[in-house]
C-alpha cells in the first residue's frame, strides 16, 4: 500500500515547484477554496432561509462532527507522519510536522458536508463533491497530505453524511408520525 500511496504522491505533487501559476492553483484549492463552499452554505440561507436552514445546519453538524471526533479518535489511534516528514516533496505551504496526515480532516468534513448537500439537491450536491475533490487534490499536491489520507477521509466523510442523513430523516419522520 505504501509503494501504491508514494507512487500517486510523487505522480501529483511532482508537478508543484515547476509553474508559478499551477501553485498558485494548488495553494488556492489546498488553503483557500474551503471558503467558498463555505460562502455557498451562506447564499443558500440568504437565498431562501425557511427552505434551507435544515440543510445547512444539519451538512455543518455532521461535517463538525466527523472532523472533530471520528476524525480525532482515530489520529489519536494512530499517528501517521506528513509526506514532508521523511520525504523529499515540494512543500507549497507551511505546515506542521506534529499534527497527524491520517486521515484527513479536510477530506472527512468536505465530504460529509457534501453527502448532506447531495441528499438535498443532487446539481448542487456533485458540485459540492467536486469542490471538495479539488480541496483535497490540492492538498497533495502542496506536500501536505497522502493520497489515502485523502481517499480515508473522504470515505469516512461520504459513509458517516450517509449515515446520519439517514438518522436525521428517521427523527424527522418520527417527531411527524407523533405529532
Amino acid at each position: 500500500m505504501y509503494a501504491l500511496d508514494l507512487f500517486l504522491f510523487n505522480a501529483i505533487n511532482g508537478f508543484a515547484g515547476h509553474w508559478l501559476t499551477l501553485d498558485f492553483i494548488g495553494i488556492f484549492f489546498a488553503k483557500y477554496f474551503e471558503y467558498v463552499l463555505l460562502f455557498c452554505l451562506l447564499l443558500f440561507l440568504l437565498k431562501d432561509f425557511k427552505k434551507y436552514w435544515r440543510m445547512v445546519a444539519q451538512a455543518l453538524v455532521v461535517a463538525v462532527f466527523v472532523r472533530f471526533v471520528m476524525v480525532e479518535i482515530i489520529r489519536r489511534a494512530y499517528f501517521r507522519p506528513r509526506p514532508f516528514v521523511f520525504n523529499d516533496v515540494h512543500l507549497l505551504i507551511p505546515y506542521s510536522a506534529n499534527e497527524p496526515s491520517f486521515p484527513s480532516s479536510h477530506a472527512s468534513f468536505y465530504f460529509a458536508l457534501s453527502t448532506i448537500i447531495y441528499s438535498y439537491n443532487k446539481k448542487v450536491g456533485i458540485l459540492f463533491y467536486i469542490g471538495s475533490a479539488l480541496i483535497c487534490l490540492g492538498r497533495v499536491f502542496v506536500g501536505i497530505h497522502w493520497p489515502s489520507d485523502i481517499f480515508t477521509g473522504a470515505i469516512l466523510g461520504i459513509i458517516m453524511g450517509f449515515v446520519l442523513t439517514k438518522l436525521f430523516n428517521w427523527v424527522n419522520f418520527s417527531q411527524k408520525a407523533a405529532a
